[in-house]
């Protein structure tokens, strides 16, 4: 490796450095950059085969990501790291670890005999056919430390001049990642308390209060029953734990169908699903359906464990939504707000008095065509004129819900 207090940098230039420097501001996110950049190496003639670069950051659940490129025309591999992951013997023999604790660097010829006691990845490369592997720190400004490692396949491993283009790409690739990592890190945090979109559209700088936009969507309303009664006599813990356990049940249907978490609101959950996306209607009914399936399988858990099932209503509507920045000068909220909303919550209300946990509207039952819906009948929804005809899933035929006031 160059020594950077006696050489000056670049000490080899390349199309792949050049492009670098001059080129890649406009990728914004780490794992696009490094994908291109790996390729670009490649065609320049670079023997690489297989890159990995390793960010740390910052997550409620994860504490960095494993990016991983490949020469086989994939697109990169994007794996997120949990502690979990960092307390696994695997992580323990690995280069990174050496890395992360102060290692200036790693270089295995694994086209030679082990020598002694090696990490444990480099059985499973040679296993690969590789034949050499070297790895590297990206320091960042605040010492925290990342890495990057590269492995050919070239008989004989990395040549001197490849090892000199590593050297002269570490410091553009540290700054570089340190950058995107904390725009990552930013669009992460904001999908995780305010959701995708809403996240978007800060990151697009439309943070003005006031700004807004119309939109037509599936509105999904759901409200956990009893849970004032259970917050003020069950232990802490029992209260966060039914809480989590409501919320994964209805969060991630959501989310698998393509839907929009807005916000959880105490002990309730109000999400979007926009008809200008593909099968929006159908979507958010799966979802409801999947969600339907999670409480009956945790119900069934809970009264096996000696505990009542979580009683719900779950609201579905469609119709025309004001979605927009709203609150104080100081303190902004991405919401939903207009008739539909207000109808949806309605009807989760109603869901009580029908004995239906989910409760449909005729806008949308009629918009859900081929879907088999039970007809619950004509009610009427405070505020509203005419009554309303509203539908329920055929799953629920011979299991109401009997709520207790």
């Amino acid at each position: 490796m160059s020594d950077a207090s006696t050489l000056l940098w670049p000490l080899r230039r390349s199309p792949a450095l050049d492009w670098f420097v001059r080129s890649s501001f406009d990728y914004p996110y780490l794992d696009d950059l490094f994908a291109d950049l790996c390729h670009r190496l490649a065609e320049d003639g670079l023997p690489i085969a297989r890159a990995t670069l390793h960010a740390r950051g910052l997550h409620p659940q994860f504490i960095g990501a494993a990016m991983v490129w490949r020469d086989d025309g994939r697109p990169i591999e994007m794996r997120m790291i949990t502690r979990a992951d960092i307390e696994s013997a695997q992580f323990h023999n690995s280069p990174i670890k050496a890395l992360y604790e102060g290692a200036g660097g790693v270089r295995q010829r694994l086209d030679l005999p082990p020598a002694g006691q090696e990490f444990g990845i480099y059985a499973d490369l040679r296993v690969d056919g590789f034949s050499d592997y070297v790895a590297m720190p990206l320091v960042g400004s605040d010492g925290r430390r990342h890495a990057v490692s590269f492995a050919t396949r070239r008989p004989g491993g990395f040549a001197t001049d490849d090892l000199i283009i590593f050297d002269d790409l570490l410091p553009l690739l540290a700054m570089a990642a340190e950058a995107r990592i904390g725009r990552r890190i930013t669009k992460t945090i904001l999908e995780t308390y305010v959701g995708k979109e809403a996240g978007l559209q800060i990151l697009a700088g439309n943070i003005r209060r006031g700004a807004h936009e119309v939109m037509d969507a599936a509105v999904w309303i759901a409200d956990l029953a009893h849970f004032s009664e259970l917050a003020d006599h069950a232990p802490r813990d029992e209260v966060l734990g039914v809480l989590d356990t409501f919320f994964d049940a209805m969060g991630q249907p959501i989310q698998h169908h393509g839907g929009e978490i807005l916000k959880f609101m105490g002990d309730a959950v109000m999400s979007v699903f926009r008809l200008d996306r593909p099968d929006a209607v159908a979507r958010a009914l799966a979802a409801a359906r999947e969600a339907y399936r999670n409480l009956e399988e945790i119900g069934a858990m809970r009264r096996a464990g000696g505990s009542e099932p979580l009683g719900y209503g779950l609201g579905l509507h469609l119709g025309q939504v004001i979605y927009g920045n709203i609150g104080t000068e100081n303190r902004l909220d991405f919401t939903v707000i207009g008739p539909a909303v207000n109808e949806a919550a309605r009807m989760e209300r109603l869901s009580r008095t029908l004995g239906r946990h989910v409760v449909i509207s005729d806008v949308f039952a009629a918009a859900a065509k081929g879907e088999e819906l039970i007809p619950l009948g004509q009610h009427q929804l405070r505020g509203r004129e005419l009554p309303i005809e509203l539908f329920g899933l055929p799953e629920e035929e011979g299991n109401p819900w009997s709520y207790v006031v």
